[in-house]
């Protein structure tokens, strides 16, 4: 019994093998050859897809880059009317800019000391939130900063290089 077992041992293993050990297919060098152009999938629908997060970003980063920095005279934080322009243009921008967070940014030119310019660029990021607010964008969206004298748009000494630098920034958060 026990050479009749064995056998059949012998037989499932030698059955198994063969089964389970295929031989692989040799290439010819026409298989090597370029491949058959393979049909591309139509591309989807984009109109019901909701966007991805990077497609969002993407969107944001537009919207911020339209948006369009203002500038203020000497000592003041009151906007000028072509302030209130620019601000009423950027408000457009940013109600339709699916909660588009914004920082806004004061500066000031070099004249006067640090303290005086880095509260006088406060009141001025905060004159232009205040005024974005009063035409529907939500204060949510915004928030503010002073850099008083510290990032200069134009380094130079002038009076044309004072007035550039007296403004308001628009920066995506």
């Amino acid at each position: 019994m026990n050479k009749q077992l064995n056998l059949f041992i012998m037989i499932t293993l030698t059955a198994f093998l063969a089964v389970g050990c295929a031989k692989k297919a040799t290439e010819t060098p026409a298989e090597t050859a370029a491949p058959a152009p393979v049909a591309q999938p139509a591309a989807p629908v984009q109109e019901s897809m909701p966007m991805t997060e990077t497609e969002v970003k993407d969107t944001s980063s537009a919207a911020v880059a339209d948006l369009v920095r203002i500038h203020f005279d000497f000592d003041s934080y009151v906007l000028s009317a072509d302030a209130r322009t620019t601000l009423q243009q950027n408000a457009a921008i940013l109600k339709a800019g699916m909660g588009l967070k914004v920082r806004v940014e004061g500066h000031c030119d070099e004249r006067g000391s640090d303290d005086y310019n880095l509260a006088l660029g406060e009141r001025r990021a905060q004159s232009a939130v205040d005024y974005l607010v009063t035409l529907g964008v939500p204060a949510s969206q915004l928030s503010t900063i002073s850099y008083g004298e510290m990032q200069p748009l134009d380094p130079g000494h002038s009076e044309a290089a004072w007035s550039k630098n007296r403004r308001a920034e628009f920066v995506a958060q």
